[in-house]
């Protein structure tokens, strides 16, 4: 028997296992395919997983293996630079391939002590007020005290459980790839300016010497099941642009669709969704696996909680509270993002406004903030504005806040040194520093890095340290 179960071995599934064994929770994870991915696709990691990645710890691994870029032209593909005095030294993005961010991540959870099963193929699951009993393709059975499906777009938990996927089906298909090309900067740019650029869901972009990000529709590559080729990339260039551009010796090529689609709940019983699992759309604005792994941060301290039997009765259910709605704007962001994409006269109109409207800063940091993940505000009641959202990276007298979070344990940061965690600091650190860099006496944080408490009342403390992390020990 373990205390919870993950189906999934990618970057939600991994980092759930982390944070989960981050307080001693007894982990499995059962992944159907045998061997890690290959395919070698570049992905980027926001602003707030850069944060995350900084606040367990991962940051530095991480950037060993990615290359920078400017944390600009997100939104449909708007090419404005990012607005000033965005408050994260991490105001960048990380193109990192994919496989390389799984790998670190299940390398992660192994070391705090995470199982993982490859070539385990979940077919069943049955579930009662103690536990949770998955069945596997070749007839064993598990239990665990909570199951998490972290299985993708087409999750078997999701299916088994019968909840409901709806949204939109795919209507368009685009090829994305990088790889080198034979003819001029120049030239490239020309042509792509003269074609009308993303008006036709195509660009190329520089993504290193002589490496072009490339993307075009995948209309007339028929066959969704195999691999694009460079043949394939060359042929719809062809066909958009008038000529191939000379692209030859790929770094990665992928296929995606632009189906929508949202789960109605995060959670039946003692089974949970995340990641894919629970929300897909369009890769416009790079957000699906940064909201997969944030989804993880989320949920991991909220079950630990459960398990451990510290948790408040409805801490669980803010996990569907903060994140679906979170799933929710990023669906609605997409979609709005793909309109603007097309050439249709109408949404050209409103791209050209856009364009407009983002010279001003409120605008631009607006839809860079959405995009990035550090503008979510959880809805906690009433408050300073900075009441459940995420506490940026502050100054402290030694170091900063970040290096406190690596063990995935609520903090107090105390600038009054009259405040206490007594009773729980089994759970919550508490830091007296009256010199951090922060405009407020008092803030409680989150394991997940979001402020649950502002003030210098210690009964207003006491009430949220048991709203988040349960009753005081005995």
């Amino acid at each position: 028997m373990f205390d919870v179960i993950i189906v999934g071995c990618g970057p939600t599934g991994a980092m759930l296992a982390a944070e989960l064994r981050l307080h001693d929770v007894r982990v499995l994870v059962l992944e159907k395919e045998t061997e890690p991915p290959s395919a070698v696709r570049i992905v980027g990691l926001h602003i707030r997983s850069l944060e995350v990645m900084a606040m367990r710890g991962l940051l530095d691994r991480m950037l060993a293996h990615g290359r920078r870029r400017p944390a600009a032209g997100f939104f449909a593909a708007i090419d404005k630079p990012a607005p000033p005095g965005l408050d994260s030294p991490y105001a960048y993005l990380l193109g990192i391939p994919q496989p390389v961010i799984e790998r670190l991540l299940a390398e992660h959870a192994t070391a705090l002590g995470a199982q993982i099963r490859r070539g385990r193929a979940v077919t069943g699951l049955t579930q009662d007020d103690h536990g949770v009993t998955v069945e596997l393709s070749d007839g064993e059975r598990l239990g665990a005290r909570y199951l998490v499906g972290c299985d993708g777009g087409r999750s078997t938990v999701r299916k088994l459980l019968g909840v409901g996927f709806p949204g939109e089906a795919t209507r368009n298909e685009t090829l994305m790839g990088e790889m080198e090309v034979g003819v001029p900067a120049e030239e490239v740019a020309a042509t792509v300016a003269a074609t009308g650029g993303v008006r036709h869901r195509f660009w190329l972009r520089p993504a290193g010497p002589g490496v072009y990000s490339v993307v075009v529709p995948a209309a007339g590559v028929s066959d969704r099941a195999t691999p694009p080729t460079i043949e394939d990339f060359a042929r719809q260039l062809r066909v958009v642009a008038g000529t191939d551009f000379g692209v030859h010796s790929p770094r990665w090529m992928s296929r995606f669709g632009d189906a929508t689609r949202l789960a109605e709940r995060y959670r039946v019983g003692r089974v949970l969704l995340a990641g894919d699992a629970a929300h897909i759309h369009p890769p416009i604005g790079g957000q699906g696996l940064n909201l997969g792994v944030q989804d993880a941060v989320n949920l991991g301290w909220k079950l630990a909680g459960q398990v451990r039997g510290w948790a408040p009765e409805t801490l669980l259910d803010t996990y569907q509270a903060e994140r679906r709605p979170v799933a929710e704007d990023v669906l609605d962001n997409t979609r709005a993002q793909t309109e603007l994409l097309t050439d249709e006269p109408g949404a050209r109109a409103v791209r050209r406004l856009l364009t407009e409207l983002m010279d001003f800063d409120e605008v631009n940091r607006h839809l860079l903030e959405k995009i990035t993940g550090i503008g979510i505000r959880y809805h906690l009641g009433e408050g300073p504005d900075l009441l459940g959202r995420r506490l940026p990276d502050v100054g402290l007298r030694q170091g900063n806040l970040y290096g406190l979070l690596h063990r995935g344990r609520g903090l107090l940061l105390d600038r009054t040194g009259r405040l206490t965690v007594d009773g729980w600091s089994d759970r919550v650190d508490h830091l007296v520093d009256p010199d951090a860099d922060l405009d407020v006496p008092g803030v409680l944080v989150r394991p997940d890095g979001h402020v649950g408490w502002i003030g210098d009342d210690q009964q207003g403390l006491d009430d949220q340290l048991a709203r988040w992390f349960g009753g005081p020990a005995a």
